[in-house]
């Protein structure tokens, strides 16, 4: 069988999610092979699709604009939408969640660290002899 990628393909096993109809419906899949061009994913049954959305993948908290290219049963062939414009407004709420998110790390860390120091003091009372 010929390969005849432009680009070197990596199998994987990655779950992600697919977003459509306006983030109103969404479906898990398997993420299989990737390329710099796209991915192949997997279904556990054949599904009906748009022929564009958004694949999260969770693990790697990464959104890509995807388009489908070829459907065989449970699979699906997909292109990365680099020409893809983003939605207005999305890198500053981006930015702006992503900083909300470290701010709620760095106060759960420091609560963490107070407790810690506080264990490790010992108990503040003396049990009677």
């Amino acid at each position: 069988m010929v390969d005849r990628r432009a680009s070197p393909r990596h199998k994987t096993f990655i779950k992600g999610r697919i977003y459509f109809n306006n983030r109103l419906a969404s479906m898990e899949c398997i993420v299989r092979d990737v390329t710099d061009k796209g991915c192949r994913i997997e279904f556990s049954e054949n599904v009906t699709l748009p022929d564009n959305f958004e694949l999260y993948l969770p693990n790697k908290d990464e959104y890509f604009q995807a388009r489908v290219k070829w459907r065989r049963g449970n699979n699906i062939g997909l292109t990365w939408q680099v020409d893809a414009q983003p939605r207005p407004g999305e890198a500053g709420e981006t930015e702006k969640a992503l900083a909300e998110r470290v701010a709620k790390l760095e106060q759960f860390v420091a609560a963490l660290q107070k407790r810690l120091d506080a264990l490790q003091r010992g108990p503040s009372f003396k049990p009677a002899a």
